[in-house]
């Protein structure tokens, strides 16, 4: 096996930690939008769905700058249970601000001495992507608590998830690129 550095050992560290997060992440979200699917919320449904994209390209930047080291990312998915939609909306949202507001900003601290440019790449798009994700999960929040029979999450809808960094949009500008990795506009998914 390769040998690599204490420092890079620490930046791995990072990487799997981040991994596993975001692994999880994608696996709550799946069993969110089925439960999403089964109350009839099906633009929260499409939410879910697009936000577990979104955290599975997370996780696999994470893994590849990972395999740059010689290393395999694991993980295990933790139990969980699904619950009304509204709750597992607001169980995404802080999950969310968890990453913006400590997981990342802690990893891009650790990996900064380790002058890594892949891994602070990936833990920075990361970021920067997941702002968005919290963005939108309030905003589901406010329409299904305000307008449940009316709300823009009942009926089917398209969000848009760039394949470079997981940025995610309920709507796009024609000429809009990624604002965090630059990917072209039309490269971006739409996840219904």
């Amino acid at each position: 096996m390769l040998q690599i550095s204490a420092e890079h050992e620490a930046a791995v560290q990072e990487l799997q930690i981040a991994f596993e997060d975001e692994a999880n992440a994608q696996a709550r979200y799946v069993a969110f939008a089925s439960k999403a699917n089964d109350e009839g919320l099906l633009g929260a449904a499409s939410l879910f769905r697009a936000a577990a994209r979104a955290e599975h390209i997370h996780a696999a930047s994470h893994a590849w700058v990972m395999s740059q080291f010689g290393q395999n990312a694991h993980c295990a998915i933790h139990p969980f249970q699904p619950k009304s939609t509204l709750e597992n909306l607001k169980e995404a949202l802080a999950g969310e601000r968890f990453e913006v507001d400590s997981l990342y900003p802690d990893c891009l601290k650790e990996v900064a001495a380790c002058n890594i440019l892949t891994a602070t790449r990936t833990f920075t798009r990361a970021l920067e992507a997941e702002k968005t994700h919290a963005l939108l999960f309030e905003w589901a929040i406010a329409h299904i608590e305000d307008e449940i029979g009316s709300s823009p999450m009942a009926a089917p809808r398209d969000f848009f998830v760039c394949p470079g960094c997981g940025l995610m949009a309920a709507e796009l500008d024609e000429d809009e690129d990624c604002s965090v990795c630059n990917s072209l506009r039309d490269r971006f998914e739409t996840v219904r």
